[in-house]
C-alpha cells in the first residue's frame, strides 16, 4: 500500500521547511531510515528519513521550494501503484515533479510523518463504520514532536494537566525529556483534555499519540481507531473521567495476552522504527517475531527490548509442531546456564535507567566512531604570551575572559584560512560552510551537551566569554533549546581544567573534526647554549575525518591555531 510522505515538524517553532537538496529521484527503491532528502528549517539543515520501504513514486516538491507543517512532499509504494486517491485534496505547495505535476492531489488518511498536532475530521460517506455515519469529531490528537534533530523519542517528566481540565493554545500540557534536555509541551489547541495516551516517566517515539484536546463528550475511541487502524493497535492507558469518553482501542483477551499487533499479520512489509531495526540487527531478532505495540503496529524500541525468543518460539508451537519440539530444549539449555556466569547477588549492584540524553550519546558517538575514518594530530603550543595577555585583557573586558574563550576564537579564525576544515561529510557530497559556529561541549550530570557559538570569527573575545558562559548556565539547568545546540561546523572539548595532560576526542557529527584541549603545564625549555627556562605548554590534538580532511590539511590547520595562540594580538586585530 502507497504512503504519502508529509513535511515533519523537526522543531518547536518551525512553520515551514524548504527542501534544500533530494537524495532520491521517482523510480529508486528505498528503504526504512534512508534519507531521501535533506530541509533547511528555521533551526538548521537536517535529514529527512523515510519510514517505509518501497519505491518512490511521486515527488511533489521541487529543491528550493517550500512546504508548510504537513504540507505532501513525496509518495512510497509498490512499483506501479497506483497513488492518485492518496493525493486527493493534499496540496504539495511546490512545483510537481514532471511525471506528477499533472496529477489530482489526494489526502492521505495516515501522515507518514504528522505533526506534532493534527486535526482529524473524517469522512463519513467512506466510512459505514461503527460512529454514526455524519458523526463529527471535534477533537484532534497530540503528537510526541521532534524536539531536537537527534530525537526519536522523548520521556514524559510530568503532565501539567490532568484529563477533563479546559486547555487553551498555548499552555503548557506536559514537560518532556528529549536527547537534550527537558523541554515544555505547549497545546495548539483550545478545547478540553479527554485524552491521556501515556503516564510519566514512560517513553514515547516521535509522532506517538500522547493524548487528545477536543470538546466534551467527543467521540474520542472513534478518533483513536482511526488514527491507529482498524484495530486502533498501540492505543493504551486511557485516562477519561466518564466512561465512555475515551477507552482502549485495543485490549487483550481475558487471559492478559499482549496488546501488541504481530506485524507478521500486517502484510509482507514490516514497519519498524529505524531505531528499532538497529537494534533488532545488533541483537540477531527477527523482526516479523516481534510485536509492534506503536501506531498500526509499528514496532520501536521498548518492544525489541522486551522481547523474549523464548515466548516467541512457543507462540509457533501450534504452527510448526517439528520446530516447536526443539524449542522447549533450547528454553531449558538457558536457566542451566545461567549459574555458571557467576551472575552478582541481589544487592551488589545497581541499575540505573538509562536517560534519553544518554541513549543519544551513545548512539551518535558509535555511529561516528566506526563510521568517519578518524585519525588524530597532536601539537604543542606555548602559551606564554597568552597567560601574559590575559591578565590585561581582562581590565577591560565586561566578561571574564578564559584559555577556552581564546582557543576558541583562534579555531574560528583558522577555520576562516582553511575552509575545507569547516566542513560535513554528507554521504554523495561534502559541504563547506561559508560560517563559523563553534560547538562547546559542556559536561552536565547526565552526559554532555555541545551549544554552539555562531559566527564565532566575528565576535570578539568578551562576546565570546558571555556566550559560553551563558549557554553552559543553561546547559546545566537543563533550559537549552534547539537554537542553541543546532549548527555547529567544528566541536571543541576542554579537560584541561581536571589536569589532563593531553586525550582525543570523538567527532561530533556533522562536524568534520574536534579540537581536544589539554592543560597548561610548566616544563622545562632549553636555549641554544644549554641553559634551563621554564615555559608553559598546552597540547591539543585534532581528531579528523579522513573523508573529509587529510593529514596535511589538519597540520596545517592545526600550525595555524597554534601561530594565533603563540601571537595572540594577531586574532584582535
Amino acid at each position: 500500500m502507497a504512503e504519502v510522505i508529509r513535511m515533519p515538524k523537526m522543531s518547536d517553532t518551525m512553520e515551514e521547511g524548504v527542501i534544500a537538496e533530494w537524495h532520491k529521484k521517482v523510480g529508486d527503491k528505498i528503504k526504512s531510515g534512508e534519507i531521501i532528502a535533506e530541509v533547511e528549517t528555521d533551526k538548521a539543515t537536517m535529514d529527512l528519513e523515510s519510514y517505509y520501504d518501497g519505491t518512490l513514486l511521486y515527488i511533489g516538491v521541487n529543491k528550493g521550494d517550500a512546504v508548510p507543517i504537513d504540507g505532501i512532499m513525496a509518495v512510497v509504494g509498490a512499483e506501479g501503484e497506483d497513488y492518485k486517491s492518496l493525493l486527493e485534496g493534499g496540496s504539495t505547495n511546490g512545483a510537481a515533479n514532471a511525471e506528477s505535476s499533472a496529477e489530482p492531489a489526494k489526502e492521505e488518511a495516515k501522515p507518514a510523518s504528522a505533526p506534532a498536532v493534527e486535526t482529524v475530521t473524517p469522512e463519513p460517506a467512506k466510512k459505514p463504520a461503527a460512529a454514526a455515519p455524519a458523526e463529527k469529531i471535534n477533537a484532534v490528537v497530540v503528537r510526541m514532536p521532534k524536539m531536537s534533530d537527534t530525537m526519536e523519542e522523548g520521556t514524559l517528566v510530568g503532565w501539567q494537566k490532568k484529563v477533563g481540565d479546559k486547555v487553551k493554545s498555548g499552555d503548557i500540557l506536559a514537560e518532556v525529556e528529549t536527547d537534550k534536555a527537558t523541554m515544555e509541551l505547549e497545546a495548539y489547541e483550545d478545547g478540553t483534555l479527554l485524552y491521556i495516551g501515556i503516564k510519566d516517566g514512560e517513553s514515547v517515539p516521535v509522532d506517538g499519540i500522547i493524548a487528545v484536546i477536543g470538546e466534551e463528550g467527543a467521540n474520542v475511541e472513534a478518533l483513536l481507531a482511526r488514527e491507529n487502524g482498524e484495530g486502533g493497535a498501540g492505543v493504551e492507558n486511557i485516562d477519561a473521567t466518564d466512561e465512555g469518553k475515551a477507552a482502549p482501542a485495543a485490549e487483550s483477551g481475558s487471559n492478559g495476552a499482549d496488546k501488541t499487533v504481530s506485524v507478521a499479520d500486517s502484510g509482507d512489509r514490516i514497519k519498524a522504527s529505524p531505531l528499532a531495526k538497529r537494534l533488532a540487527d545488533e541483537k540477531g531478532i527477527d523482526l516479523s517475531q516481534v510485536g509492534g505495540s506503536g501506531d498500526n503496529g509499528r514496532i520501536v524500541k521498548r518492544d525489541v527490548d522486551e522481547f523474549k525468543p523464548a515466548a516467541a518460539a512457543a507462540a509457533a508451537k501450534t504452527e510448526a509442531p517439528a520446530q516447536a519440539a526443539q524449542a522447549p530444549a533450547k528454553t531449558e539449555q538457558q536457566p542451566a546456564a545461567a549459574p555458571a556466569t557467576g551472575a552478582p547477588a541481589s544487592g551488589d549492584f545497581t541499575d540505573t535507567p538509562i536517560s534519553q540524553m544518554r541513549k543519544t550519546i551513545a548512539r551518535r558517538l558509535s555511529d561516528s566512531l566506526f563510521t568517519a575514518p578518524h585519525f588524530y594530530v597532536t601539537m604543542e603550543i606555548n602559551m606564554d604570551k597568552a597567560m601574559a595577555l590575559r591578565p590585561q585583557l581582562n581590565e577591560v573586558s565586561p566578561a571574564k575572559i578564559s584559555f577556552n574563550d581564546m582557543v576558541i576564537k583562534a579555531c574560528a579564525v583558522a577555520l576562516k584560512q582553511h575552509p575545507a576544515v569547516n566542513s560535513a561529510w554528507l554521504g554523495d557530497k561534502i559541504r563547506r560552510y561559508n560560517y563559523v559556529n563553534i560547538g562547546v561541549a559542556v559536561a552536565v550530570d547526565e552526559g554532555l551537551l555541545v551549544p554552539v557559538i555562531r559566527d564565532a570569527d566575528k565576535k570578539t573575545l568578551s562576546t565570546i566569554s558571555g556566550e559560553v558562559k551563558d549557554l553552559a548556565g543553561k546547559a546545566k539547568d537543563k533550559k537549552l533549546q534547539p537554537k542553541d545546540w543546532e549548527g555547529n561546523t567544528f566541536s571543541i572539548s576542554n579537560l584541561g581544567m581536571f589536569g589532563v595532560d593531553e586525550f582525543t576526542a570523538i567527532i561530533n557529527p556533522p562536524d568534520s573534526c574536534i579540537l581536544a584541549i589539554g592543560a597548561i603545564k610548566k616544563v622545562a625549555a632549553f636555549k641554544e647554549d644549554g641553559t634551563v627556562y621554564p615555559q608553559n605548554i598546552m597540547k591539543v590534538t585534532l581528531s579528523a575525518d579522513h573523508r573529509v580532511v587529510d593529514g596535511a590539511l589538519g597540520a596545517q590547520f592545526l600550525l595555524t591555531v597554534k601561530k594565533l595562540l603563540e601571537e595572540p594580538m594577531s586574532m584582535l586585530v
